[in-house]
């Protein structure tokens, strides 16, 4: 360094120098104390409800297709409209030791209303075998019951809810079967045209065919030395599907012409529709495995544009690709913008994207305090409220995807813990899965995990579906309004302009000390269904101000000075 570049020097240190105090001074006046400790606990009663049957999903010890990897969804949904949320798992299949007669199928099981479920598959219609991956729900026909569209590898099913307990395969008739290389991976109902009735969004892994798949030998694919499924890097990443509703029963393949096809992401996982700037038309967020994610903004006229690398949503915030899986939304800092959250492979973190308006969104994921963990793979997540303090949560669910990890010492495990990151109100968040322990560090392989209120008692109560094991109900406790703890407020929307199911509202719940918001979603998490009832958590309120409904056709509906702790409904006008 010479003589004349000092003073240079030391005028470029001493701003650095004011930068990095006013930025300490920032952070350490913004971070507000902590909110009192979590009074909740997760409870596994799967056996105890009744959950009886084993997800099978590929080999056990070893894995010869990344078929075998993937694992499959779960759905909350209310097929008797009785009030009370129903359970629909999605399974899958082995190349071999099957008993011929005894394959594994989908299962229905009716909510009892007192902590049980029965297993009604036999006689609802729907047990079906094979390669499951996603499942979501949308009433499509309008005709009040909530149908079922399932992702296979291979051909999807839509089952039309017949209203009498039983549903009927309309897959063909529908126009939404495909060939049987194709992979369908997360789905997810969507008005994207706000006509009134649910179109169809399906994403698609990588084009497989068992006979010319790769394997552990033949590729060689290695992981950290130990031999490993194939892919997906190398192989031929799959193309998304977006269908439109006829209003007739039959769905029209409009992927190419609303511009679904032209993105630079590929190897579709999980799948999620939101309305990310406030204009009022659903987007579509994939988040894709080894590949950059994929925004698809709705421009409303019909069409889509891939913003996601313009957007910041599509890359980590060192602009890499990432291995994505779930993804939920949810406006965890309340500035009237919903935020997205994406779970990653082990090794990397999850990713948290804030939504600044505008369509861009900036990698918090470290600030926030979530890139502490590398050593999960995460699978199904979700925004909820478990304290129901009125901020929003982040709950994520893991396992690896190779059961030949178990013979490394530098894993966490093929079966591992799941994890709750409490919102701190201050944009930040904390680890507390240890502190709650419970249900939460029991080691699972998990995959499919959806979020529901099943005991009608206002906490958001957990499912998962792994693989190779029973599934896991965790039934979450927090004290009630009486004893201490936060009053709630959940809405059912029923559109009659708009699509039945309610889909695409946006809700607003506004009491004294807050306003939140949601939409009514279908899909999300990884291939999974959470409750389409919108739940906030209200504190302290005695009572809610308001609650407005925009529904995707416009209009609005408005309720005031509603009690808390009940299930609202609110049809359209």
């Amino acid at each position: 360094m010479n003589q004349s570049s000092l003073p240079r020097f030391a005028f470029l240190f001493s701003v650095l120098l004011a930068v990095f105090l006013s930025v300490s001074l920032s952070v350490a006046t913004t971070q507000a104390p902590a909110p009192a400790e979590f009074k909740i606990s997760f409870t596994n009663i799967t056996k105890a409800a009744g959950l009886t049957h084993k997800t099978i999903y590929g080999d056990e010890q070893k894995n010869k297709y990344l078929l075998e990897t993937t694992g499959s969804g779960v759905a909350w949904f209310d097929y008797d409209n009785d009030g009370w949320l129903d359970l629909f798992f999605v399974n899958g299949s082995r190349f071999s030791g099957i008993v011929k007669g005894q394959e594994p199928t989908t299962k229905l099981y009716k909510n009892n209303r007192n902590g049980t479920f029965t297993d009604v598959t036999a006689k609802s219609g729907l047990a079906k075998t094979g390669w499951g991956q996603s499942v979501c729900v949308g009433d499509f026909d309008n005709d009040g019951w909530d149908d079922l569209f399932v992702s296979y590898f291979g051909k999807n099913s839509l089952y039309k809810n017949n209203g009498n307990g039983s549903f009927t395969d309309v897959t063909d008739k529908a126009g939404v079967g495909v060939n049987k290389t194709r992979w369908g991976s997360g789905s997810a109902f969507l008005d994207f045209d706000k006509d009134g009735d649910l179109d169809l969004f399906v994403g698609s892994y990588i084009d497989f065919d068992v006979k010319t798949a790769p394997t552990p030998e033949t590729g060689p694919c290695l992981y950290k030395g130990v031999m490993v499924a194939c892919g997906p890097p190398g192989l031929t990443g799959g193309v998304n599907t977006l269908y439109l509703n006829n209003g007739n029963g039959t769905f029209t393949d409009v992927s190419e012409k609303s511009g679904i096809r032209k993105t630079i992401g590929t190897y579709a996982l999980g799948v999620l529709i939101a309305d990310f700037d406030n204009d009022t038309w659903p987007d579509i967020y994939v988040a894709n495995d080894s590949a950059p994610a994929a925004l698809y903004h709705n421009n409303g006229n019909g069409t889509f544009t891939d913003i996601g690398v313009e957007s910041g949503a599509a890359y980590s915030g060192d602009g890499k690709p990432q291995a994505g899986m779930g993804v939920s939304a949810g406006d965890f800092d309340g500035d009237g913008w919903l935020d997205i959250f994406k779970t990653n492979f082990s090794g990397d973190t999850s990713t948290l994207y804030r939504n600044l308006g505008k369509n861009n969104f900036d990698d918090v994921t470290f600030a926030a305090g979530i890139g502490l963990n590398t050593r999960w793979l995460g699978w199904g997540c979700g925004f909820f409220d478990p304290d129901n303090d009125g901020w929003p949560d982040i709950l994520l669910v893991n396992g690896h995807v190779y059961p030949e990890v178990g013979k490394l010492t530098t894993e966490a495990g093929y079966a591992q813990r799941k994890v709750l990151y409490r919102n701190l109100r201050n944009k930040t968040f904390q680890d507390v899965t240890e502190k709650i322990g419970g249900a939460l560090l029991e080691p699972t392989a998990s995959r499919g995990c959806a979020f529901g209120d099943f005991d009608n008692d206002g906490d958001v109560d957990v499912v998962i579906n792994p693989v190779n094991e029973l599934p896991v109900l965790m039934r979450l406790d927090s004290p009630a309004p009486k004893d201490g703890g936060n009053n709630w407020i959940a809405v059912k929307a029923v559109g009659v302009t708009s699509n039945r199911s309610g889909i695409g509202a946006r809700v607003t719940c506004v009491t004294e000390e807050k306003t939140q918001f949601n939409e009514v979603r279908s899909g999300g998490s990884y291939y999974s269904q959470n409750d389409l009832r919108v739940h906030f958590g209200i504190g302290k309120a005695t009572k809610v101000k308001t609650i407005e409904i925009h529904w995707p056709s416009g209009k609005v509906s408005k309720l005031s000075d509603v009690a808390v702790n009940q299930v609202v409904v609110v049809k359209e006008q």
